[in-house]
């Protein structure tokens, strides 16, 4: 059985180690003594030519030998020790794409301390732009790997992502695009515009920009990446290695497939830009109020035309900018607010007070529930109940003052008649007014 190329006391079972780590160091891919007696063993138990003549090797000059042989052969040769195992690489991809509970966890944890710490920045200085996945996305394929093409994980997490590096590089390219013309309206691009956001380039008079791009970490559809295939039909052209008598293009070749991995469509990605508004007010003063409407419009050009990470050019990394998870973090962004303001205001007052608060905001919530179709409440049930308890606690006590008692009081009169069933008689009001004692906690007895 191929092993990873780590020590003995590891064990063989990876599952809850991060992609990144099952991608890289632990591999079990590697071919083993073991391993290779295996494949002489099968290969001479084979009712073939081949078979007959392993088998024959195997018993004439032993299993030593055999092996050093078959690892000799220019045809099917035998996987040397510790070379990598083509069977056992094919299998590892199934093992490398899963993504536990826990991987995305930490994903969704990433994304959220990202989001804790935007709310740290003045909101004149961030943009911040949700996008979905209409394709695959991948990354880092260049990166040098057992399995032909590497993936971009961020360490130490061993989890998918974006580098900001790259989400730079893409809307400079979209800004220089749009700038051009060629694409309609500019959107108020121009060379000047790119240099005082991006920065300058050239060596002479280098300068950075005002933005700067945080790491973007999807958030993957599934629970799986995917693993893809490209077969190049050249192969032997570009490697000049001669194929069918030939190093010129030809159809005789041997195309290898090639496997990569890729984020699904529909995972999603959170766009963070941050503008150093002061250095920008000095270099391009006019572009303090409109740098975020700039950088919209770059966004929207990247993600219809060029994509984001490798292989954009057959369609890979397109997005859509995704408008409801925008919507939905600007509602919850709002609700919190309200709760801070809310929990600010109530932390002000008295304990009893709060009660009477708290009371007036069940109240305002029945009544909306009414308003959409919901009945009143049965006398001595919800809020009649919630109100009898109170007064009873505010008679009964000697930490209620004459005017927290009062209040209470003024929120009852005020409410309980509109909703609860009966109360909006004015004999059953009466009746229940009196078992309150609302008098009573108004003074008026």
């Amino acid at each position: 059985m191929p092993i990873a190329a780590v020590p003995a006391y590891l064990g063989n079972d990876f599952k809850d180690a991060s992609p990144g780590m099952r991608f890289g160091l632990l591999l079990p891919i590697w071919t083993t003594r073991q391993d290779q007696e295996a494949d002489v063993r099968e290969r001479a138990e084979a009712r073939s030519r081949e078979g007959q003549e392993v088998a024959n090797m195997l018993a004439r000059q032993g299993m030593d030998a055999t092996i050093n042989d078959l690892c000799q052969r220019q045809q099917k040769p035998l996987a040397g020790l510790w070379d990598k195992n083509d069977f056992a690489a094919k299998k590892a991809w199934d093992a490398i794409k899963k993504m536990s509970n826990g991987d995305k966890e930490a994903m969704g944890a990433l994304v959220h301390r990202q989001s804790a710490q935007a709310a740290t920045v003045a909101p004149d200085n961030l943009l911040r732009l949700d996008a979905i996945a209409t394709a695959p996305f991948t990354t880092g394929l260049g990166n040098e790997h057992p399995l032909e093409n590497g993936f971009a994980f961020l360490n130490p997490y061993g989890l998918p992502y974006l580098p900001g590096s790259g989400v730079k590089g893409v809307l400079r390219q979209a800004a220089r695009e749009l700038a051009s013309g060629d694409w309609g309206d500019t959107h108020g691009w121009d060379a000047a515009v790119i240099d005082a956001l991006f920065g300058k380039e050239d060596s002479n008079d280098a300068q950075r920009g005002a933005l700067a791009f945080w790491d973007v970490i999807p958030q993957i559809k599934g629970d799986n990446l995917m693993v893809e295939i490209m077969t190049p039909h050249q192969g032997h052209y570009y490697q000049q290695k001669a194929a069918a008598g030939s190093t010129s293009p030809h159809d005789s070749g041997q195309p290898i497939p090639i496997s990569y991995l890729t984020v699904p469509p529909n995972s999603g990605f959170a766009f963070h830009v941050v503008c150093d508004t002061a250095f920008l007010g000095r270099i391009a003063p006019s572009l303090t109020g409109t740098w975020k409407s700039l950088l919209s419009a770059a966004f929207e050009h990247a993600f219809q035309w060029l994509g984001f990470g490798a292989k954009t050019a057959v369609g890979y990394g397109s997005m859509l900018r995704d408008v409801k998870a925008e919507t939905d973090r600007a509602d919850e962004a709002k609700r919190q607010r309200e709760n801070a303001e809310r929990e600010s205001r109530l932390g002000a007052l008295t304990p009893n007070r709060r009660q009477v608060e708290e009371f007036i905001e069940k109240a305002c919530q029945c009544k909306e529930q009414i308003g959409n179709g919901r009945g009143k409440d049965k006398p001595n049930t919800g809020i009649h109940s919630q109100s009898q308890k109170l007064a009873k606690a505010a008679l009964e006590s000697t930490d209620w003052t004459p005017d927290e008692k009062r209040a209470l009081a003024e929120a009852i009169e005020t409410w309980l008649p509109q909703l609860v069933e009966k109360l909006d008689r004015k004999d059953d009001w009466k009746d229940a007014r009196k078992k309150l004692k609302l008098a009573t906690l108004k003074g008026e007895a």
